[in-house]
């Protein structure tokens, strides 16, 4: 059975830094693309970052770009999606994802709004607000 469960949301104010988890199991984490998706209230899911695993690649939506880092711990199998210089936009739930095989390095750069389709399996997600 394939599980993703996020962990390490909550409240940051505007500038602060929160680090998400996303621990995996059930699939070849190694080898595989995982994303982080976001939504916002009121609009729609919002592709955050992937991770390759297979190519040890990352790409990550201009929004967040040079504030949002993805790492990942093979020994445990968990992503993490490491936020800094919070903003008030970057309050939303926080979802991670596997990618459909085959993963397709930098298949989307720049913005991208998914649907729920364009990712095999999904977490429950961890809501994150930024807040003063």
């Amino acid at each position: 059975e394939v599980l993703l469960a996020e962990s390490g949301g909550g409240l940051v104010e505007p500038g602060g830094s929160l680090t998400l988890s996303c621990a995996a199991s059930g699939f070849p984490f190694k080898r595989s693309a995982i994303s982080w998706i976001r939504l916002a209230p009121g609009k729609g899911l919002e592709w955050v970052a992937t991770q390759y695993n297979g190519v040890n690649e990352t790409y990550y939506a201009d929004s967040v770009k040079g504030r949002f880092t993805v790492s990942t711990d093979n020994t445990k199998n968990t992503l993490y999606l490491q936020m800094h210089s919070l903003k008030a936009e970057d309050a939303a739930k926080y979802y991670c994802a596997k990618d459909h095989e085959p993963a397709r390095p930098g298949e989307h750069s720049g913005s991208y709004w998914p649907s729920q389709y364009d990712y095999e399996f999904w977490g429950r997600g961890t809501r994150v607000t930024v807040s003063s």
